[in-house]
């Protein structure tokens, strides 16, 4: 079972191959964005790596990245915990001001991955 450090907040057991944007909300109980559903559309799910990032990327992800500028984030949505890692939560709803997270992401990647 995958180990999930979240800085600030613990270490948690993660099952094998769940998504990250769900380890974050289920496992690790934190207030994770992710407005559009975990579909790679928003950004808002977005994650700082300590250690253990993937070296694999989803088209989705990386297309919306470039999109909108970003480096040095990941998107927890599009990432499956598959290993050891260990991340800032940098997009959460407490501070945010929007009503909610968003809804609930489906548990397998979606946009169904096509990695670079």
């Amino acid at each position: 079972m995958p180990k999930l450090t979240v800085d600030g907040i613990g270490q948690f057991d993660v099952p094998e191959g769940k998504r990250l944007v769900l380890a974050l909300t289920d496992e690790a109980g934190v207030d994770q964005l992710h407005a559009c559903g975990g579909n790679a559309r928003c950004t808002t799910c977005r994650v700082e790596f300590v250690s253990g990032e993937p070296a694999q990327m989803t088209v989705a992800e990386q297309q919306v990245l470039a999109a909108r500028g970003l480096t040095g984030v990941r998107l927890s949505c599009q990432i499956r915990c598959d290993q050891d890692m260990s991340v800032r939560a940098i997009s959460r709803l407490e501070g945010s001001g929007r009503k909610d997270a968003g809804s609930r992401p489906a548990d397998d990647l979606q946009p169904p991955p096509q990695f670079v």
